[in-house]
């Protein structure tokens, strides 16, 4: 049964942070919710069994853990309905990122949402890394040069950011894509050079994240064809692909 949670955690982090943060605005407390649903799932499916769909029983258990934790913290009274009714939503959300059609993937929904210009561009890379991308704080700083404590640092300060300011967790509209395409670029470049580091292909979240990050740039490519960096990125990462196995 862990190996279902495994899988599910693989597959499915990123989107189920954004399904919750999408609706919570804080993505720190949507990955503290997500963090204690994947527990409770490891600790009931052994005996339960693994629910017929593992994303939408997490999803519940982590709005439960929202709303209690929007309790405890002494919210007021005026505004815990309007809370509580939109949490109420995630319930039947998790094809919710789907609306955004002119975006044909999910990951490449959540990528760009994190471009916001209110986020600072050495905050918006880290932070796609972490939760759309799955790699932990000690990872992105090895890949971006810093210390693991101050990306860690970074990292918490942005999503403080994100919560404290209303920054909306929205897909943006295809005329903007354009100019959020950079930090775009530069987080599927460091998750592909990061999976590089894996020469023996050992590591299983590596690998996925090497086959990963080629879809991802694939899928900018044919959605905006014109861009030449999009074109430049594909080109790169497809030919260290073609020389991957003489590393060896």
């Amino acid at each position: 049964m862990s190996h279902a949670a495994e899988r599910v955690a693989r597959d499915s982090y990123g989107r189920l942070v954004a399904i919750l943060a999408a609706r919570s605005g804080d993505i720190a407390a949507a990955e503290d919710a997500l963090a204690e649903a994947f527990l409770s799932a490891l600790e009931s499916w052994p005996t339960a069994g693994v629910p017929e769909s593992p994303e939408a029983w997490l999803v519940t258990a982590a709005r439960r853990r929202l709303l209690d934790t929007s309790r405890k913290s002494g919210v007021r009274e005026r505004a815990r309905p309007a809370i509580e009714a939109a949490l109420d939503e995630l319930a039947s959300a998790t094809n919710a990122m789907n609306a955004d059609a002119h975006i044909p993937d999910e990951r490449l929904r959540l990528l760009f949402v994190c471009t916001h210009p209110a986020l600072g561009t050495d905050t918006q890379v880290p932070l796609m890394l972490q939760t759309v991308l799955g790699l932990d704080a000690a990872r992105i700083a090895r890949a971006m040069r810093v210390a693991p404590k101050t990306m860690g640092q970074r990292l918490w300060r942005s999503k403080v950011k994100i919560a404290e300011s209303g920054i909306p967790f929205t897909v943006p509209a295809r005329e903007e894509l354009p100019e959020r395409l950079d930090s775009v670029l530069e987080a599927i470049y460091g998750a592909y050079g990061t999976a590089w580091e894996d020469v023996i292909g050992e590591d299983p979240l590596l690998v996925d994240l090497r086959a990963e990050a080629i879809f991802l740039c694939r899928l900018l490519r044919e959605l905006l064809p014109l861009e030449a960096e999009v074109a430049g990125l594909l080109s790169l990462v497809l030919f260290a692909e073609a020389r991957r196995g003489a590393r060896r």
